[in-house]
């Protein structure tokens, strides 16, 4: 079954988050309003020391930016309408990938025979697409009277290899 791992799951949570917390303090991308693993822990029930984990893997990814200090924490690298999602799943789960004969490594020992590997090239390419258009701004709720709601995990409307 194709599902998004938990991890992508928490990461897209944190950036659309992050996304909302910035929009609502009217910050430009970068420039303070910067949001503790902790804040963001609490908000989606995630565990606190997973989500410092996937919020590095971010980070070193250029996704986020890194903010030390006593206000420190992390912020959008870039607006949350040029962050998709399939970057964020990528960074933390490595290329996306339906089938094990469409892999990093070359192909499988059954390529010479293999009656699906076309069609299912092309379920991962679509996958790929969609998953490129959808933005962290596309999973932002209307912020209303000043206050976000954090809403159910998103996963399940996205796919990625569980792992």
């Amino acid at each position: 079954m194709l599902r998004l791992t938990k991890k992508a799951d928490y990461g897209l949570m944190a950036l659309k988050y992050l996304a909302e917390q910035a929009l609502l303090a009217g910050h430009e991308v970068g420039q303070g309003g910067a949001q503790s693993a902790k804040d963001i822990a609490e908000a989606y029930h995630i565990p606190p020391q997973l989500l410092a984990k996937i919020l590095q893997t971010l980070a070193k990814a250029g996704l986020l930016v890194s903010h030390a200090g006593t206000n420190g924490g992390y912020s959008l690298a870039r607006p949350a309408n040029e962050i998709t999602a399939f970057e964020v799943i990528r960074a933390i789960d490595g290329p996306l990938f339906i089938t094990s004969c469409i892999t990093i490594h070359g192909t499988c020992d059954l390529a010479g025979h293999c009656t699906i590997k076309e069609p299912l090239r092309k379920v991962n390419d679509s996958i790929k697409e969609l998953l490129n258009g959808l933005r962290i701004s596309d999973l932002m709720e209307s912020v209303e009277a000043g206050h976000p709601t954090p809403s159910a995990p998103v996963g399940g409307g996205l796919v990625s290899i569980a792992g």
